[in-house]
């Protein structure tokens, strides 16, 4: 069964871009377009959604208060905020509303496609700016203490922390390989390790916890 989605903005050329990316997903059924929180609301009254990709700042109405308003509406939805910048505030907001995710709109792209099947509440989804953001503070924890808690990469072994640099580059699993001169399969073993230690549930998330936690160690090693 397809996965039922609203695309909330009144942006017309994001939203068709939007859209566009959606419907290379099969699985995916685009069953409203709204250009303002309002409208949005009406709709929900008569039609089925399961996911509603939210931008935070609409006309009348917030994306933030549309979100809860929806949820009132259609407690089963699924919100995923989007917003032109990587702002604490309002993602912490769109949290509390009841979102399960949120992406910048310069950031859209195959990881917001993962967040449509798999964000929930207890496993919300961020783009890679908004993970960055929740980095900031020297640790891939918590927005608000609504972002479950990810362990310090301190809590890995040397190996491990190979591989984790490896991946901040962007490579793949055979060039990891490649590089450390090890069988394939334990680049699998050591990928699925540090998933686990660090609490984190995708590739994407492992990706982008990656990343910011190169720029955090780079940072740091600048600093001294």
């Amino acid at each position: 069964m397809s996965l039922r989605v609203a695309l909330v903005d009144d942006h017309r050329p994001f939203r068709e871009r939007l859209r566009a990316l959606l419907q290379r997903d099969r699985d995916i059924e685009i069953v409203a377009e709204a250009s303002s929180g309002h409208e949005l609301l009406e709709i929900a009254r008569t039609t089925e959604m399961d996911v509603a990709c939210m931008d935070i700042r609409l006309p009348g109405m917030s994306g933030i208060e549309a979100t809860r308003r929806l949820l009132a509406i259609r407690p089963g939805v699924r919100v995923i905020g989007l917003s032109a910048y990587a702002e604490a505030h309002y993602v912490e907001l769109m949290l509390d509303a009841g979102a399960v995710g949120h992406f910048t709109k310069g950031d859209v792209g195959e990881a917001l496609l993962h967040a449509i099947h798999t964000a929930s509440p207890e496993r919300p989804c961020f783009g890679a700016d908004i993970s960055l953001l929740v980095a900031a503070n020297g640790t891939a924890a918590t927005v608000a203490g609504k972002v479950p808690a990810n362990a310090e990469a301190t809590s890995l072994g040397g190996r491990e922390l190979e591989v984790l640099m490896l991946i901040a580059k962007g490579l793949a699993s055979p060039q990891i390989a490649r590089s450390l001169s090890m069988d394939p399969t334990m680049v699998d073993v050591y990928r699925r390790n540090i998933m686990r230690k660090l609490n984190l549930s995708s590739d994407a998330a492992l990706g982008e916890y990656a990343r910011s936690w190169s720029l955090r160690r780079e940072s740091g090693e600048k600093a001294t």
